[in-house]
Formats: C-alpha cells, sequence, structure tokens
C-alpha cells in the first residue's frame, strides 16, 4: 500500500502552502534567474531574483560579493566578457526550512564558454540559500566552486 504524505506551511500571508508547489516555484525561479545571465544579460530582471543584501562567495574574487549591486556587477562581468555556448543544470534539489521562510537549494552545472579567444568547459556544482520576502523568493546567498577533480 503506498501513502502520500503532503507537507504544509503558512507563507508570508498565513496561507497554507503545499510543499511540492513551493519546491516546484524555487526550481522555476532558480532556472528563470540563470536564464538571466547564460542565454542573455538581462540584468533588469536578474536584479529581481537578488536580495538587496545578497551575498555571494566566488572562486576568482577574494572575500565575498556583498550587496545586490556587487552580485549583480558580479555576474555582468562574466556575462559580458564571456560567449556563453551552453548551460546545463543537473541534480537539482530543494530543501524549505523554517516554516518556508527560508530555503537551500543545490545542483551540479555543466558550462560551456569562451573568454579571451579561449574556449572553457567547466563543472561546478552551486548553492543558493533563498528567503521568502513578500512572498517572493530571493537570492541572499549563493557559494559556486568548480567541480572537485575525480580521483
Amino acid at each position: 500500500m503506498t501513502f502520500l504524505t503532503f507537507c504544509f506551511f503558512l507563507d508570508n500571508g498565513d496561507n497554507l502552502m503545499d510543499t511540492a508547489t513551493e519546491i516546484h516555484r524555487i526550481e522555476t525561479m532558480i532556472r528563470e534567474m540563470n536564464r538571466c545571465w547564460t542565454e542573455t544579460w538581462n540584468e533588469a530582471k536578474f536584479r529581481e531574483y537578488i536580495h538587496p543584501e545578497a551575498v555571494a562567495i566566488v572562486p576568482t574574487t577574494p572575500g565575498c560579493l556583498e550587496g545586490r549591486d556587487a552580485y549583480v556587477a558580479g555576474w555582468r562581468g562574466f556575462a559580458k566578457a564571456a560567449t556563453i555556448h551552453s548551460w546545463n543544470e543537473n541534480d537539482l534539489r530543494v530543501r524549505i526550512h523554517a516554516s518556508g521562510s527560508s530555503a537551500v537549494i543545490t545542483y551540479l552545472f555543466t558550462i560551456s564558454f569562451t573568454m579571451g579567444g579561449q574556449p572553457v568547459t567547466m563543472k561546478g556544482r552551486d548553492m543558493f540559500f533563498l528567503v521568502r520576502d513578500a512572498g517572493q523568493w530571493l537570492v541572499a546567498a549563493n557559494q559556486f566552486s568548480p567541480a572537485p577533480p575525480v580521483m
């Protein structure tokens, strides 16, 4: 016998939301946000996904990018310097926490691009921390890194 379990939590408007629906919303949001910089640079739309106090830790920048403006500038720099040929996310996982007010998203990615005339294919991993603000999921923190070497 199969049993289905549904989890519910309150959104900011005190409405019950089911976890499956919210996970789908988050997956869609992450994919739409990534399209803003992988398919074409759409800064106005990209900014809509980033919390004003967002923080990013990236392997090419010492310290961290702090605040929406710095976060967006980091992605703008890459998007304008590179010609992106392909982007693929896989093994996307969403974990909702704190009664639906935050979420952690992880996935593996492969990106192929040309920068400075050199073709590059990189595999890596991404981790996002999202907060729910006025019913909208926003990136509060992000860390990505190249995939470790296979032993």
